[in-house]
Order: C-alpha cells, then sequence, then structure tokens
C-alpha cells in the first residue's frame, strides 16, 4: 500500500533530521563515515571508468570490430563505434552507481545501527546498553538483508530492462526503476530500527510493504542529495537512517 501521507511525512523527515544533527552536535558521525563513503565512491567510479573501458576494448577485439573499422577508413563509423565504447562504459557507471550503496551498507552497518540506536535514545530520553554480541548479530542480521536486497532489486531490474523495448511502456521505465531504486534504499534504512526491537527479517519485510510511501520517500531525497558533488556524498547515507529513525518514531513502533 502506498500511503502519500508517509511519503511526505518521510520527505519532510531530513529537514528534521538537519535539525536534530545540530541540535545535538551529531557532526562527527556525520562527516567521519560520509568522507570514507565518499572516498570509497570515487575509487569506485575510476576503477569502474577504467575497466570498463578495458572491457569495451576487448570486445571489439574480440568481434574483430577493429580491423573492420580500420579497412573501411569511415569516420561517421569510427565515430559511431567511439560513441558505442562510451555507452558502455556509462552503462557500468550506472550499474555502479545503483549497487554501490549495497557494499557500502554491509560496509559501513555498524556506524548506522549505532546513529539509529543513538537518535532513538535521545529523543526517547534513555540509553541502550551496549553489547558486542547483540551488535554483531546485527551486523549479521544486516549484511542479510542488504544481499537480500540485492538479489531482489537485480531481479526487478532485469524485468524493468525487458519492459524497456516494449513501445510507450519502455518510456516510463526509468521512473520504475528509479522507485524500485527509492524502495530497496529506504528500506534497508529503516530496518535498523527493526533490529533494535528485534523484529525478525520476516517482520520486517512484512512491514515494508505496507508502508511503501516511507520507503521511497527516504530513498528519493538520499538519491537527490547524491546529485550534490561532494557534500551531498558525505552527509547523504547519514542523514538517510536518522531521517528514517526519527519518522519511525512518529509511528509509535511496539
Amino acid at each position: 500500500m502506498f500511503s502519500f501521507r508517509e511519503f511526505l511525512g518521510a520527505l519532510q523527515s531530513y529537514g528534521k533530521a538537519h535539525q536534530f544533527i545540530n541540535k545535538h552536535r551529531l557532526w562527527k558521525w556525520i562527516i567521519i563515515p560520509g568522507v570514507i563513503y565518499c572516498l570509497l565512491f570515487l575509487l569506485g567510479v575510476k576503477f569502474v571508468w577504467v575497466y570498463s573501458g578495458d572491457f569495451a576494448e576487448y570486445l571489439f577485439n574480440l568481434l574483430p570490430l577493429k580491423m573492420w573499422i580500420a579497412e573501411l577508413e569511415n569516420s561517421w563509423i569510427n565515430f559511431f563505434f567511439l560513441l558505442l565504447g562510451f555507452a558502455i562504459r556509462i552503462i557500468f557507471l550506472l550499474l555502479y552507481f545503483s549497487y554501490f550503496k549495497y557494499l557500502f551498507l554491509i560496509v559501513g552497518s555498524p556506524i548506522f545501527a549505532y546513529l539509529s540506536e543513538k537518535t532513538e535514545a535521545i529523543i526517547q530520553h534513555k540509553d541502550f546498553p551496549f553489547n558486542w554480541k547483540q551488535l554483531l548479530e546485527d551486523i549479521v542480521r544486516g549484511v542479510k538483508l542488504s544481499f537480500r536486497n540485492l538479489v531482489y532489486q537485480t531481479m526487478y531490474m532485469l524485468l524493468i530492462l525487458l519492459l524497456a523495448f516494449i513501445p510507450v511502456i519502455g518510456w516510463i521505465t526509468p521512473l520504475i526503476a528509479l522507485i524500485v531504486e527509492c524502495y530497496y534504499f529506504g528500506f534497508s534504512m529503516m530496518d535498523y530500527s527493526f533490529e533494535r526491537r528485534r523484529w525478525t527479517m520476516k517482520q520486517s519485510i512484512n512491514y515494508i510493504p505496507q508502508h511503501k510511501g516511507m520507503a521511497i520517500g527516504n530513498g528519493l531525497v538520499f538519491y537527490i542529495m547524491m546529485f550534490v558533488p561532494i557534500i551531498g556524498w558525505i552527509v547523504a547515507p547519514c542523514y538517510a537512517v536518522i531521517a528514517a529513525t526519527i519518522h519511525l518514531q512518529q509511528q509509535r513502533l511496539p
């Protein structure tokens, strides 16, 4: 079920997250993981750009296209294959943008879990006792959920790719792909609050589809922030988890 009210609430929760971070001086917990995220993101972009170019080169050599192009000596055909090589690189970059967040969700799981817990502790004016065993269990759960969402998102993306070839329907597939991306990212950000309540993965998986507006709204603002170079890349991940925690606090979860 999609609730526009919940969707709007998820958007507004980012403003509340900004006020919350300023009021409680949480910037060190935003900047440090944010800089790590930004550096990993940029290193990944460089790696993908270089090796996707090598892959395109290998593909052209494998299909003996280079020799054929050289024999034709046609500048327009050369230009076409130059564009094709560039398009292959762009496709690899888009795939990287889509799936990098799962790598960081796995690596940054302890930080996100701590930020979500700290946010809730401040709101409720109470402390959650630290437990190494429970932290490790939460990390394992977070990794499992990330892999689960990765598999489901991949399945949906392949289906959307097939729909892209259908006239008219294909025109809206980029929007559908964005909604799927936002949904699964928001799902991951909300789950930190669920795991603290010792919900099972099944309980989380049953709750989210009934509150799609929350998940999509949270993920949408995250992606909008990612369009702001450097600053957006640094603050977006931690803003997302704090915004999700604040919004779920208003839902009075058990």
